[in-house]
């Protein structure tokens, strides 16, 4: 039987290449194949000049090798390897980070996908004259198809109808000039509506969502003109212990004259609070939002249950005959998983939702 450690002398003597010893434990009785591909495995190169031929190069020993073992079968071997490897340091590096906030895009920049318009006297689903649409990446509400406004009030609805603990953000801005007959009220006016009813359960003829309303207002250049103000269509809240049963009670904000962009953010925690927020400062505050009061018409009267708390429904952005644009509209919500093993569990949530939990 040959000696291993002999045909590693001669291989190294014939080419230059330096084998570490270990290469050279194998089991004698395995075959010259098995014995050459460790070898094969363990060998160092070491490059030398020949004996006056020219520079060598392995790949005559490589070829011989080659004869010897599956080449291709140990590339794809070692390829598998890389690739689990590769995945396993994705997988690693996804691991849920439970302080990270994961904003929703409620707008995606390019179309409405996600939302529904529903105008006083068309059918939900029905655009009349493509009031809401997207233009160079900016959400518009335009009138150019109005030859008059007749109070066609409208309001676009995001898909989910059941929000209820979260913070959102809106940066919109007015521009151009009020549709013919529009209410003088209405100039520079548009909303976000918060905790409000589906869209599926207005009437047709129904001018605004019962809900409550984030009022978005631009200055007139007249004097001060306060936005994000309150507004109750269909509703009431509590402020200081007492119902407030008033329609539009007024925030502390500077006026925004112009077509300067502007952010607006809510922070609902269902019926126990709503803030409404500039620039990092709260500037009005409620709490149990409720059914009842005016200022909605041709409702279903199903719909109007007097007392009732709302602690989540739908958010819509309104038109209300001023142009007006909105370039974000975002939500991080504050309610899901709280099971500190789940692979989605977010120190931020404030409302449990555990059905929600993956793990």
């Amino acid at each position: 039987m040959r000696n291993p450690r002999s045909d590693a002398e001669a291989i190294s003597a014939k080419t230059g290449m330096v084998f570490a010893p270990a290469a050279i434990a194998v089991n004698t009785s395995s075959s010259t194949a098995a014995r050459m591909a460790a070898l094969r495995w363990k060998a160092v190169t070491a490059s030398q000049k020949s004996d006056g031929s020219g520079a060598f190069c392995g790949s005559g020993i490589a070829r011989h090798l080659s004869t010897q073992v599956d080449g291709p079968a140990i590339l794809r071997r070692m390829l598998r390897l890389v690739l689990i490897a590769a995945i396993l340091a994705l997988s690693a590096a996804a691991q849920n980070n439970p302080d990270q906030e994961e904003w929703v895009q409620l707008f995606n920049g390019k179309d409405l996908t996600g939302w529904t318009p529903k105008i006083t006297g068309y059918e939900v689903g029905q655009n009349f004259g493509n009031t809401f649409r997207v233009k160079d990446g900016l959400l518009e509400v335009g009138y150019e198809a109005y030859d008059d406004f007749h109070e066609r009030f409208g309001h676009l609805f995001y898909e989910n109808e059941k929000y209820g603990y979260y913070r959102m953000r809106v940066e919109y801005r007015f521009v151009g000039d009020q549709a013919k007959n529009g209410p003088g009220w209405a100039r520079r006016n548009s909303g976000i509506m918060i905790h409000g009813q589906p869209a599926s359960t207005m009437g047709v003829d129904q001018d605004f969502p019962v809900s409550i309303e984030v009022q978005l207002l631009g200055g007139l250049s007249e004097g001060p003109r306060t936005t994000l103000n309150l507004c109750t269509p269909g509703t009431n809240v509590v402020m200081d212990g007492k119902l407030i049963t008033k329609h539009c009670v007024t925030a502390d904000t500077p006026t925004f004259d112009g077509d300067q962009w502007v952010t607006a953010e809510v922070l609902a925690l269902g019926s126990a609070s709503i803030r409404h927020i500039l620039d990092g400062k709260v500037v009005i505050e409620y709490e149990l939002p409720q059914i009842g009061g005016g200022n909605v018409d041709n409702y279903d009267p199903k719909v109007m249950q007097d007392g009732k708390l709302l602690e989540r429904g739908s958010i819509s952005l309104q038109s209300e005959s001023h142009p007006v644009q909105f370039r974000k509209v975002e939500l991080l919500e504050l309610e899901g998983c709280m099971d500190p093993k789940a692979k989605n569990y977010k120190k931020y949530f404030v409302k449990a939702d555990n059905a929600r939990c993956e793990y």
